[in-house]
């Protein structure tokens, strides 16, 4: 089986530059559902036929499919020719639109059989929906099946709800032949695909009884409906896995999120990216992962983590700010409004609250205090620091990077580090405090 995916046009309702097939719902390009749909199907060979904006969407697509170009935009039939150096008369040819994300591989392999068993030329996909306003209609006529599109049919048969799909299996032959045959006298002037199925012998339906599936997306309306309804499959699937979502329509995962069992994940978290998280974790309200893994039994709440690894039972947060680069160990506590980027945190050290963390090794068991700072960046470098095992940073304390403190060291509060210290040394580097009689009045405004 091959698969042609119609992906050519400009998408104009979108108000958007970018090509509309790479659109996102729940962080995937909607192209890229409909790839793995087909390909799942069984389809060997998926041709994509591009045309707005072709080389965007090749770069974002890449190298797993076979690309054909529409140079002028003439109608669907003519987007098929397109791609018929591809096809062979022995082949079976799959032909579906870039648009419509939520289009299921078992809707697919439901449609092959039925292909085969009926010994078809061509099979289109119909689906009885309530409102068919703007959809080509499904019209038997004897044993003649036709497709009539909105702009071309009369006030009777604007009165069917049973709709064309947009997605066909052709036996290749037969569709080498509708093809040649092919005219383009519409009111549109173009090249319909759905006069295909009246020009081939054979011709059969094989109707869906999930017609949101077909939901096609063009304009930003109909994108949000598609992501509204993909956060519900992807939520279901997750919940029936052992994944505790409290309130599924309040939370955001994209679809290659995996999430492991007992997880809890509260509304308005925000899962992107392919983040991983391991068994037995809560996700707190309004916490947002991307690209990130945790362990298992880790928490975070009220959180951002980009990019970033946590070991297991950590917890994070609330309100922490994990950058990319950042690898976090096992039993590590990173507390409210703590800044983490580029760095790695030992197991079981404390990061506890008001600190900054960037692009530092941080030893097992190290306790960094409150307001603590890694000053890494002089204004032309970026260097790293280094805190021993166990040592103990003081609260308010700069480190001036490239700068260690050794293993068991301990900074007073308020030091400024601009030399290593060794391990188990006391390191302070204040001004003597000086206690001035009387001059506070100077300070002050007093009536």
């Amino acid at each position: 089986m091959k698969a042609i995916i119609l992906a050519a046009g400009e998408g104009t309702r979108m108000r958007s530059d970018r090509p509309k097939v790479l659109h996102r719902v729940n962080g995937k390009p909607m192209l890229k559902y409909v790839i793995d749909a087909v390909r799942e199907a069984g389809a060997s060979d998926i041709i994509v036929v591009v045309g707005h904006k072709a080389a965007d969407v090749q770069a974002e697509i890449g190298n797993g499919v076979m690309y054909a170009e529409q140079h002028e935009r003439l109608g669907t039939g003519h987007a098929v020719m397109c791609a018929l150096g591809y096809i062979s008369p022995g082949d079976e040819v799959l032909v579906v639109y870039g648009d419509a994300p939520l289009l299921t591989a078992e809707c697919l392999s439901g449609l092959r059989r039925k292909h085969k068993e009926n010994g078809n030329g061509v099979t289109a996909v119909s689906v009885v929906v309530p409102d068919p306003s703007g959809y080509g209609r499904i019209v038997y006529d004897g044993k003649k099946l036709r497709i009539i599109e909105h702009k071309d049919a009369d006030a009777e048969t604007l009165e069917i709800n049973e709709i064309n799909t947009g997605v066909y299996m052709f036996d290749g032959g037969a569709l080498l032949h509708a093809l040649d045959n092919l005219r383009n006298e519409n009111a549109a002037g173009e090249y319909y695909l759905t006069d295909t199925v009246e020009i081939t012998e054979n011709a059969g339906v094989y109707r869906s009884d999930d017609w949101e599936q077909f939901i096609g997306v063009n304009d930003n309306i109909q994108l949000a409906e598609a992501a509204r309804l993909m956060r519900h499959r992807i939520n279901t699937r997750l919940m029936a896995s052992g994944v505790n979502i409290i309130d599924p329509a309040q939370t955001y995962i994209d679809s290659d999120v995996k999430i492991g069992a007992r997880t809890v994940v509260y509304p308005g978290a925000i899962l992107e990216g392919a983040s991983v998280t391991g068994t037995d974790c809560v996700i707190g309200a309004g916490t947002r992962l991307v690209n990130s893994a945790l362990g298992n039994g880790v928490e975070v709440w009220h959180s951002v983590i980009l990019d970033s690894k946590v070991g297991d039972f950590t917890r994070v947060g609330p309100f922490a700010y994990i950058r990319p680069g950042t690898e976090i160990g096992r039993g590590v506590r990173i507390g409210d409004f703590v800044e983490i980027k580029n760095s790695v945190i030992g197991d079981g050290a404390k990061v506890s609250h008001l600190t900054y963390v960037g692009d530092s090794d941080v030893g097992s068991g190290a306790n960094l205090g409150c307001g603590v700072v890694t000053v890494n960046y002089d204004g032309i470098t970026k260097s790293r620091t280094t805190v021993g095992e166990n040592a103990f940073i003081g609260c308010n304390t700069n480190l001036l990077a490239p700068v260690t403190v050794g293993a068991g060291a301990y900074t007073a509060a308020g030091t400024t580090i601009t030399e290593d210290v060794p391990d188990g040394a006391l390191a302070v580097g204040r001004a003597r405090q000086m206690n001035l009689p009387g001059r506070a009045a100077k300070y002050l405004k007093t009536e």
